[in-house]
This record gives structure tokens, sequence and C-alpha cells, in this order.
């Protein structure tokens, strides 16, 4: 074997892109000016400003992103930003229909009067029932209701004589009583007594009935007379005490129309509810109540009745300042849209205007409301309601749980709506709803997508030090120095996957400055330094890394076969991530291929068990590609390949293997050796060129556990797609190994390459009449292919 090919070795100065201490001016973060300014989402916020700016219907707000980038904490502050630029909105008060009762009348007042107007109607209804009994029991009122009675019996007597004159005629007469106008025979010139009556004969009795049909026929119209004068009594005394009412009722609901009457609907309401009053003047007059038998609840209480005239205060915005901010956290129908309280009494439920509950939309109307995808997706009722209520610019008050078909219920007016409306969700849920929701494509016009990295650049270095400063401050935790500093925008490349760029992710750096802070805090003393946000990194890996340890120590007893020494045809150690929550690792697998004579090209195995995902089998299906575009343009096919991760007993999803693939097919192919101290990843088109893959770093870093624990000889190593070495951002222990030349790390854009560096062979390049050098590993290849089609068209 020929000396290893040394040119696509990655240089030790691209392993990891470094942030020194003296990029920052000040020494610790005390110094650095606080900000909480959003770092990289310019695209986001300018489309998050847009959308709450705009006036106009439709216009409201979608936020995506992923976990951890700010859209929910910023989507808030800016909503906040924009919402203290404006008035207070106005209060909302639900009163007494006294023209339709079952349509509670929806009045809006400037903001803070909903509770003195409140207040105002509390008093004067609680004066009203103290003054009206007073008054229709005062020497004021007695004396002009004898002066009706006065008038009244003069009339009457009057029309009484005149009634006993025609009565004389008849020998009968005519009296007042307390059952009304009597007519009574005469005997002797006087009204005949019971017993005198009792004693008539039958022929007397009825000549008396034919005198007094007679005098019936003569009277009508001066009995009418009397009834009239009668029922006049009644309706002047009614009106006398409604007058009477009236003044009362004036006398303390006019001042409260006089402070009020700018306000939109306000003296109408009052004004109904004063003649409601006089109406209802007999309510007012203090009784006694009736019980039901061997039962404390009173037949008919007045109570029930004074409650039309309570104003239920349903929205009150007397202590916000500018427009509200609503994050609704639990956007069900009910709390979203508001609803009708009942109460159980007597078997039977009730309400009334004062039990209609306010919901999100009634407390964020005039403002912002801010909820999540995932929680009002979840009930259509909601979903539903909140289009239709964006959809109608306006609030309809309503429940939807059937209690109306064995109860009263209610039609509250609706409240104008003037909102807008935030949704923060994932992507995925953004496009689902955008394909298959035609109302939402209509309401929620904007987009705001939060990225999940940015641009490594010394302004966006200093911004994550002023974060960091932010955070400090507001958390009062001890001060980060430059150091520690560095170490964090290390650790947001890393995250962030990019020598290049930066994580958008700050929940991720929060936790780490916490628990750095808290392991400086442990050790009494000042400072956060780079050790404590090291400590902080290692600590949170070792209370999430079991699994990986009990891998390794798989690896280590022979459980898991793996080699990293020694040549061996068919076989390469392959380097997947698994993903276990809070860590990722890399996992080294061994792969093994069988080639032979045959039909069926290339046999994934995962694939027949049904272990192995749509995005794996398309990888595995490319290698068939690569070799008929690079040995078969002459020759038929005629191979069939075995292919399978070994050890493995769960699903495989990815194409980052399949360049492994392909090396271990191309080695059993042409019956050489691979160098079982070399790891490879890197997924592979048809042409033969590698293709970048996602977790480079937890793979070249997994590889090398497995390394460590079986004894690093400096032949160990892994080969990454050329693209992936901007990704790097090793730990510091892999890029020691690599300077002491006991790990090494290799490059590479092509299959030709790669199969050089773990051969030791040359790949060969074809010349002009489609044939591969001699003694080239693409040339071996090549020949076995047309070995296995001579074979099958001998078999044929």
């Amino acid at each position: 074997m020929t000396k290893l090919f040394t040119k696509y070795e990655v240089p030790l100065e691209s392993l990891k892109r470094r942030c020194t201490a003296d990029t920052f001016e000040h020494d610790t973060t005390s110094n650095i000016p606080v900000s909480r300014e959003l770092i990289g989402q310019e695209r986001a916020m300018e489309a998050l400003k847009f959308g709450l700016s705009i006036k106009r219907k439709g216009y409201n707000i979608y936020v995506s992103g992923l976990t951890g980038t700010g859209k929910n904490s910023y989507s808030y502050l800016v909503a906040k930003e924009f919402a203290e630029k404006k008035d207070r909105p106005k209060d909302w008060c639900y009163v007494f229909n006294f023209r339709n009762s079952k349509s509670p009348r929806a009045i809006s007042l400037e903001s803070g009067m909903g509770t003195i107007f409140k207040k105002d109607i509390e008093e004067a209804i609680k004066n009203i029932k103290l003054e009206i009994p007073k008054i229709l029991s005062s020497k004021e009122y007695e004396d002009s209701k004898n002066l009706i009675y006065g008038q009244h019996q003069k009339k009457a007597q009057e029309t009484i004589d005149e009634l006993n004159d025609v009565a004389k005629n008849y020998n009968f007469v005519f009296k007042q009583t307390d059952r009304g106008i009597l007519s009574l025979p005469l005997v002797d010139g006087r009204p005949m007594t019971d017993e005198e009556i009792e004693n008539l004969t039958i022929s007397q009795v009825e000549k008396l009935k034919e005198l007094s049909e007679e005098l019936s026929k003569q009277v009508f119209d001066y009995v009418k007379r009397i009834k009239d004068l009668e029922v006049s009594l009644r309706d002047k005394i009614k009106e006398l005490k409604e007058q009477k009412t009236l003044e009362v009722a004036s006398l303390y609901i006019d001042p409260i129309v006089e402070k009020f009457q700018v306000q939109n609907g306000v003296n109408s309401y009052l004004l109904d509810m004063k003649k409601d009053i006089v109406k209802n003047f007999d309510k007012f007059v203090v009784e006694e109540e009736k019980y039901l038998d061997n039962a404390l609840i009173p037949i008919d209480r007045k109570e029930d009745f004074f409650k039309r005239y309570e104003v239920n205060l349903f929205i009150d915005n007397k202590d916000v300042k500018g427009a509200p901010v609503i994050r609704e956290m639990n956007p069900n129908y009910y709390n979203l849209m508001g609803k009708i309280e009942y109460v159980n009494e007597l078997g039977g439920l009730r309400t009334d205007h004062t039990k209609i509950r306010p919901g999100a939309l009634h407390e964020a109307n005039s403002g912002y409301l801010i909820i999540q995808a995932k929680d009002i997706l979840q009930s259509k009722a909601a979903w539903d309601g909140l289009k239709r209520a964006i959809s109608t610019e306006e609030i309809v008050i309503e429940n939807i749980t059937g209690l109306n078909i064995i109860s009263e219920t209610l039609r509250p007016e609706p409240i104008p709506l003037d909102i807008k409306v935030i949704i923060i969700g994932d992507y995925m849920t953004y496009h689902l709803l955008y394909q298959y929701d035609e109302d939402f494509k209509k309401l929620f016009k904007i987009r705001s997508d939060f990225d999940v990295e940015m641009e490594r650049n010394s302004q966006n270095i200093m911004k994550i030090g002023s974060f960091v400063a932010y955070q400090c401050e507001e958390e009062n935790l001890k001060p980060f120095d430059r150091t520690a500093l560095a170490s964090i925008i290390d650790l947001s490349s890393r995250i962030a996957e990019s020598q290049n760029k930066l994580t958008a992710r700050f929940n991720e750096l929060v936790e780490i400055i916490y628990e750095a802070e808290a392991y400086t805090t442990a050790e009494n003393r000042d400072v956060v330094t780079k050790e404590d946000v090291l400590m902080a990194v290692n600590k949170k890996v070792y209370r999430n890394n079991i699994y990986e340890e009990k891998i390794l120590e798989y690896i280590e007893d022979g459980t898991i076969l793996l080699d990293t020494s020694g040549w061996k045809v068919g076989e390469i150690n392959g380097l997947s991530v698994m993903n276990i929550g809070q860590y990722n690792f890399g996992r080294p697998c061994k792969i093994t291929v069988n080639t032979y004579l045959g039909k069926e090209g290339i046999l994934n195995i995962e694939r027949e068990v049904d272990q192995s995902g749509s995005i794996y089998d398309k990888g595995v299906l490319i290698l068939g590609g690569y070799l008929g575009e690079k040995y078969a343009k002459d020759i038929q096919l005629s191979v069939t390949a075995s292919i399978t991760f070994e050890q493995s007993y769960d699903g495989i999803e990815g194409d980052s293997a399949s360049s492994t693939e392909l090396y271990a097919l191309l080695s059993s192919l042409a019956d050489i050796p691979i160098n079982q101290a070399i790891a490879v990843t890197g997924s592979v088109n048809q042409k033969g060129m590698v293709q970048p893959i996602g977790g480079v770093n937890e793979k070249i870093e997994g590889y090398y556990k497995v390394c460590k624990i079986k004894g690093l000889t400096g032949s160990e190593g892994v080969i990454i797609p050329k693209q992936n070495v901007e990704n790097l951002m090793l730990n510091d222990e892999v890029i020691e190994a690599v300077k002491e030349g006991l790990f090494k790390i290799y490059a590479v854009e092509s299959i030709d390459e790669g199969i050089e560096i773990l051969t030791n062979m040359e790949a060969g390049e074809m010349d002009e009449e489609g044939n591969y050098k001699e003694g080239t590993i693409n040339y071996l290849v090549q020949k076995r292919l047309e070995e296995y089609s001579d074979l099958s068209k001998d078999y044929e």
C-alpha cells in the first residue's frame, strides 16, 4: 500500500473560528450598554411593524419560526410599542334593553367613565327606591289624592241624584257601596230591608224584577257615566303617582343625563329607564314579601326586578395605558368570544344582562391580541369564531352549548371590533392554513418569518454582548468578562453550525448564561469567565448524554461491532446523528455491502423491512444511477448489491450516508479493502459529486470518542464534504488531537477523491475511449461489471 493521500486534509485553522477576548472593548458586561434589541431579524421585524402599522382590513399577522428565535417575546414587545402610542380604548357596558328584554344594549363610554356611570346609576336607583315610597305617602300627595277623590265624589253624587230622580218613578233608589252602584226597592219611601225582601211573595218578586228591568233600560247611560267616573278616578290617581314618581326619577336621573350627554347611546338608555321606573312605580312601594309554604325563597323577589337597572361594566379600561396587548394562552371559544352565564333557580336556568362575560377579543379591542396557532387550532369553534369576528368587524356573544334549549337565553347587541391579531406558529402550520383555509389568506395577509441564524460580523457580535449585558441587568446576574463573551460567541456559531453565522435561537444562549452564572455563584466568584461557560456547556452535556455513554460502552466491550483499524472489503464506518431532546450526538455505524451477479440492482435491506425513510431510500437509489453513468454506458448492468446498516434496529432517515454506502459498494466490486480507521459522511448525487450534510460537528466528535476509547494511533480520521468545512466548530479536544497528529479530518468534493483516501489507491480517470487506467479503483470496478455483464449474457 502506498502512503495515505494528505492533500485533502483540512487545515488546523479551519476546524473552528474563534472569537478572541480582545474583540470586546470593555472588561465586563457591567460597562457594556444594555440592549433588548432583536438581533438578526431585520426582515421579520420589518414585516411585523408594517403589519401593525397598516390600518386596513385583513392585514393581521402570522409570525412563523422555530422555537427559541424570540418570536413570542419580540412580537409582544413590538405590539406594546405600538400600543403605547395609541389612545386608551373606550369602556363598554351591557345594560337592560327596556324595549326588548332579550337583547341587552351595548353602550360605549370614554375610558374611565364606565366605573363612574355604573356607580351613578347604582346611587340613583338606591335613592329612587327610598324616595318613591316617601313621596307616595307624603301630605302633599295625600292632599292631591283627596282633592281628586273629592272631585270624583261630587260628580258621582250629582249623577246618582239624577239617577234617583228617574228611579223614584219605578219605586227604586240607587246607592253607592263598596261593591259599586246598587239598586234597592222602596217601601213607604224607604229602602226595603233584607228581611222584607225575603218575605215578598213570588208575584211581588216577579213584579220587582219587571220594574228593575225597565229601570235598567232607562238608567243605562247614568250607570255608564258612574263607571266612567270610577275609571277616570283610577287613571287620575295613577297619573298622580306617575307624576310624583317622575319627579323623583328626574331628580336623580337628569343629572346623569347631563353628565353623560356626549356619550353615545347613554341618553336614550336613561330616558327609557326613567319611563320604565314611572311605569313600574308600584314595584318601588315597600310591601311585605310573600313566601312559598315551608320555603325560604320569596315568590316574587323584588331584587330580581331591580336587576334591570344594574349596569354590567363589561370592559373597564380606566387603568389601561395606551391600547391593550392581550396574550391569550387558552383561546377556547368562550375565553375568546365571551359567554353568557346561567344560574340554577328552582330547577331552571336563568340569566340576565349582568351575567354577560367578556372574552379576549373584548379585552384586546382597539389593541392587539396574540395567540398561539397550536392553541387556537385545537378548537374549530374558536377558530371559526375568531375569523368571523375579524371578517365582520364585530363580536357576537352567544353560547354554543345548547343551554338555550332548556332555558331562557339572551342575544346581546354585538360590539364593534377594531383589532390586530397576531398568530404565532411554525412554518408547516402557516403553509397548511394558506393552502387549505380560504379565510386565512384574506385575513392574515402579513407573514413575519423569524430566521434561525444571522451573519457573524462585528456588529452582531457586539449586539450579542449587549444582549448578555441586558440579561445580567434584568435577571440580576453577575457580570461576564471578555473571555466568557468570546466563548458565548463561539457557542452561538456552534449552535448555528457555521463559522460565518450566529444563532438566532437565543433561548439556548440564555440557558448557558444562567447556568454559567450559577457555577460562578457556587464558587463565590464575582465575574463569570470562559471556564464557567465551558463548565455550563459540559455539565449540560453530562446531564443528557447517558445514552451516548451506553453506546460507547457497547462499542468498547465489543457488543456493537465497529473497527477503527485494519482494512476490509465492502465494510465502512458511517456516521449518523441521534437527537435525544436537549442533546444531539454522533453515532458511528458499520455499513456493509455485498455484490454479486444478478438483475436486482441495489437492494436496501432497511427499505425491505420498512425501517427506512423516503429520503434514505432516495439516496440508495441514486447509487444505481451513479454506477450506470460511470461504468455501464456500453454494457448492461447485471449486478445485485445488498446494503445495510449493521446492528441498527431503529428507523433510518436522511441521505447523509449515501456517499459512505457508495464507497463500500465500490470496494466490494473492486475487491479492494477500505481503511477502517476512516469514517465517512456525506450525500452524493448521480454524477458522483459529494454534497453537504447536517450535524457535521457531532458526527466528527462522535467518531473521535470511539477512536479514543479504542486507542488513537494517528491513522484515524473522518471524511466530510468540502462544503461542510465552513460548518466546523469542533470542541477543543478534537482540535488538539488533530494538532498532535492523532486524528485527521479530510474534505472531498467527489467520490473519486474520497475513494483514494479510503483505499490508498488512485481512483483513475476515464480516457477518450471510455476506459480507466489499469490498476486504479475505477478500472477494477469497470472490469468487474463487464464480467458480470458477460456472465449474464452466457446465462441467458
